[in-house]
């Protein structure tokens, strides 16, 4: 359990980086390279961290779809030429924003005594 919070804090941090790297807008994102890096880099991070939270987490919120963020993970290590910046762009202002807050809760009930 406490390995889990230290990941739960790496995602959130992760989360909370992409978003200061991307708050100026898609076409700020799209024009600067390494914001892309940074931003694909914490994806990364992200996704890396959540292979590693344990499988009783894991069954406890299986409305997290942890396999698609694994894959997701996949594809940013192994087919980085192949990213898709508007298919990041989509994961950042929609799925990212819902993974902040369910990771927040999950992290805020591991603190509880």
């Amino acid at each position: 359990m406490k390995d889990d919070r230290l990941y739960l804090i790496h995602i959130l941090e992760s989360i909370e980086r992409v978003e200061e790297y991307t708050c100026q807008g898609l076409e700020q994102f799209l024009s600067d390279k390494k914001t892309q890096d940074a931003v694909l880099r914490n994806l990364q991070i992200l996704a890396e961290s959540t292979q590693r939270i344990s499988p009783e987490l894991k069954t406890a919120n299986p409305e997290i779809d942890w396999r698609g963020i694994s894959g997701f993970r996949n594809v940013l290590v192994h087919d980085y030429l192949g990213v898709n910046l508007i298919t990041v762009w989509g994961i950042i202002e929609g799925p990212l924003k819902e993974l902040k807050n369910r990771m927040s809760r999950i992290l805020e009930d591991l603190q509880q005594p």
